[in-house]
C-alpha cells in the first residue's frame, strides 16, 4: 500500500530490524493461510476478516485499518485493480485473480507485503502475468545491496517485465518502511533518466513492489478514491517484500 512517504531516509539498528522480522514473519505466515483459503466463492471482506484476525490474533496490529482513511485491514484487488481495493461483498470467481496487500505492526514498527493469487484454473497469460511479477520481485531484491542505487532495483525490474512482454505502472511505486509505514526513499519500478536515487546503505529497510499490467502502463483512480485499475481493463499483479540492506546481502523480513 503506498499514499506518501516521510521526508528522510532512516537506517535501522540491528535490533530494530530484529523487531521488523517478527511483523514481517506475521504477514509470511499470513499469506501460507491465504493460499488455502482463496478459491471461487469467497468474498473479498472474507479475505479482509480474515486477515484481520489473524494479524490481531498474532499481537499485532493492521496497518492498513484506518491509514489516509482506509476502511479495511487488507488491500484486495481483483483482475484489473491494481491496487487499494476494497474490500466488500464482490465474490471471487474461476479464472479471476487476486493481489491481496497487508502489513503489520509489531512493537512500534511496520512490515509491509502482498502477493497476487490466481482464483482455481486460470488463463496462460494471467499466470504468465503473476509468475513474472514475482519473478521481478526478488530480481530487484537481488540489487538491494550496500552500495548499489535505487535504479539498480528499478532497472531489474523494469527489463525483466518488459522483456516478458508485460508493463510497468509508472505512477506508483515501493517505498522505505520501518516505524512509519511509508518512509523515503520512493523505489520506482522504472529507470528515470537522471534520478539514480540515494546510495543504499546498511540498514535501510525496504518494501519493494513491482506492479505490472497485462496491458498498457496507464491506471485511473475509481470514484471511491482508493481503488486504481488499468485504464484498458487489462489484468494486473502486485507483488511486495519488505527487505532489509545488511552486510550479507539483502534479507527478506517477510518471507518464512
Amino acid at each position: 500500500m503506498l499514499k506518501k512517504t516521510t521526508s528522510l531516509v532512516i537506517c535501522k539498528s540491528p535490533e530494530e530490524i530484529d523487531i521488523m522480522k517478527k511483523s514481517g514473519r506475521i504477514l509470511a505466515e499470513l499469506f501460507e493461510e491465504l493460499h488455502g483459503l482463496v478459491k471461487p466463492g469467497i468474498t473479498t471482506a472474507d479475505i479482509d476478516s480474515f486477515a484481520e484476525e489473524f494479524i490481531i490474533s498474532q499481537g499485532a496490529n493492521p496497518s492498513f485499518k484506518g491509514l489516509y482513511g482506509f476502511p479495511a485491514s487488507a488491500c484486495v484487488s481483483v483482475n484489473n485493480e491494481v491496487v487499494h481495493g476494497i474490500p466488500g461483498n464482490k465474490r471471487l470467481a474461476e479464472g479471476d485473480i487476486v493481489g491481496i496487500d497487508l502489513g503489520a505492526q509489531v512493537e512500534g514498527f511496520h512490515c509491509d507485503s502482498a502477493r497476487t493469487f490466481p482464483v482455481g484454473r486460470i488463463s496462460k497469460e494471467a499466470m504468465d502475468l503473476i509468475r513474472t511479477t514475482e519473478e521481478s520481485l526478488y530480481k530487484g531484491i537481488e540489487q538491494a545491496r550496500i552500495g548499489k542505487r535505487i535504479a539498480d532495483i528499478s532497472r531489474a525490474i523494469q527489463s525483466y517485465v518488459e522483456s516478458r512482454g508485460f508493463s510497468i505502472v509508472k505512477a506508483l511505486s515501493g517505498h522505505g518502511v520501518g516505524r512509519n509505514l511509508h518512509e523515503e526513499p520512493m523505489i520506482p519500478n522504472f529507470v528515470i533518466r537522471g534520478e539514480p536515487g540515494p546510495v543504499l546503505a546498511e540498514g535501510m529497510t525496504l518494501a519493494i513492489e513491482p506492479m505490472v499490467n497485462a496491458g498498457e502502463p496507464g491506471i485511473k483512480t475509481l470514484k471511491d478514491n482508493w481503488t486504481i485499475v488499468t485504464s484498458d481493463g487489462s489484468f494486473s499483479a502486485h507483488y511486495e517484500h519488505t527487505i532489509a540492506v545488511t552486510r550479507e546481502g539483502p534479507v527478506i523480513l517477510t518471507a518464512l
